[in-house]
């Protein structure tokens, strides 16, 4: 339309076609160039990168560390015998539960009985023979006022006696061990719990004290072992020491036990023994748990643990009153370790070095490099550097830390 108009209006004034062309192209060339000026706008800031923070806060969690463990029966009784002798007969069902004072194992008693019919008659002629000579002094002692007899022979009578009361004292002993050995030779059970295969059996010959013929395991309660490495030890005194770990008394602490499928047994256990001497060989300290185990008393099969069974226990009583915990993501690691980025009140990056010891569940526990209060990325890292201005979009807050287990970082 705008075109026409003009060159209707160009053609009323008789200009020359040809320079009435020219002066259109000149038209459109300016327009273009007067509209494309126009149309230009200013380059855009580009926006700052966004990044997700969580705010550093002290906390009071437990440290609960874990060891690796040995199961072991509360008392693993031996059976010996106090005689030597034929095993006659045997009363138990091996690997069944034996109550205390039942019948094990009987040694033929018959030569045990002959000494000690033997015994028995020999302290009879002893007393015999005491009444005698006890008659004889009462009977010389007149005589000696009388003159009748000689000192000589009331000395004699009184040594008699002696002589016979010390004779009769030592058949009584006789008789009392000849006892004990017919006695002995019926072997029973000294404590309750579950016996074992036996390792001898009717018609063998067995060595008084020396020959071992089964084993009685007592199952309940339960004992564990865990072997705690010098490490260890040294770096719990150390934060013992500068409060940042508090415990109760060391027989108050606990132990949760897992087993090698991952179940968790539903007891808990105490502590009651901690060795005085750290092996040499192996560089750490035994310690023991005892753990209850009503089913150790049920019938062979239902029992929950065994003896020998391979365990891990968690320590319970230990807590961290001070503790940082930031996310395992939010830690990055450089030539020079382990680093955060940390975003000011101007919200700009700083990169921050940290010392993380172990983490708890998602968490790790930082010893050094953050403060409570201060911002730290936990995500967007690819898109920051140290000193660059930064959106904060989001604050992540992590909501598994009301249970943690703690692990020592590898």
């Amino acid at each position: 339309m705008l075109k026409t108009r003009i060159l209707q209006i160009l053609a009323q004034s008789k200009i020359d076609p040809i320079n009435i062309r020219l002066w259109i192209v000149s038209l459109g060339v300016g327009v273009a160039i007067a509209t494309g000026c126009t149309s230009e706008e200013a380059p855009e800031t580009p926006p700052l990168p966004q990044v997700e923070i969580i705010t550093v806060t002290e906390q009071t969690v437990p440290d609960e560390p874990e060891f690796i463990g040995r199961t072991e029966a509360f008392r693993p009784v031996e059976i010996r015998s106090q005689v030597s002798g034929i095993i006659k007969k045997i009363y138990f069902t091996e690997g069944r539960n034996v109550n205390e004072d039942d019948k094990l194992y009987l040694i033929d008693p018959t030569p045990f009985n002959a000494v000690y019919q033997a015994t028995k008659a020999n302290v009879a002629q002893q007393q015999a023979r005491l009444v005698q000579v006890k008659q004889n002094l009462a009977r010389v002692k007149p005589l000696l006022e009388e003159q009748a007899v000689s000192q000589k022979d009331v000395d004699d009578a009184v040594a008699d006696v002696l002589s016979a009361e010390a004779a009769l004292d030592a058949a009584k002993n006789d008789m009392v061990k000849a006892k004990f050995d017919l006695d002995n030779t019926v072997i029973t059970s000294p404590v309750k719990g579950r016996i074992g295969r036996s390792n001898f059996y009717e018609g063998q010959l067995i060595s008084a004290q020396t020959t071992l013929l089964n084993t009685i395991d007592q199952l309940d309660p339960m004992y564990v072992s865990i072997n705690v490495p010098e490490s260890y030890i040294l770096r719990r005194r150390k934060e013992l020491a500068e409060k940042k770990v508090e415990r109760p008394d060391l027989y108050q602490l606990k132990g949760v036990m897992t087993f090698a499928d991952g179940s968790v047994y539903p007891e808990e256990g105490t502590l009651d023994f901690a060795a005085v001497q750290i092996r040499a060989e192996t560089g750490t300290l035994q310690g023991r748990f005892t753990f209850p185990n009503r089913t150790g008393n049920y019938y062979p099969g239902q029992s929950d643990f065994l003896p020998g069974q391979f365990v891990s226990i968690r320590l319970k009583g230990y807590m961290r009153p001070h503790a940082i915990l930031i996310p395992q993501r939010a830690i990055q690691h450089g030539a020079k370790g382990s680093f955060v980025y940390v975003v000011d009140n101007e919200n700009t990056i700083e990169l921050r070095p940290v010392s993380a010891s172990m983490w708890y569940n998602k968490d790790w526990l930082i010893e050094s490099g953050v403060e409570p209060g201060e911002r730290i990325v936990v995500a967007g890292f690819h898109r920051v550097q140290p000193g660059m201005q930064v959106d904060v979009i989001s604050t992540m807050v992590d909501d598994e830390k009301d249970h943690p287990v703690t692990q020592d970082v590898p």
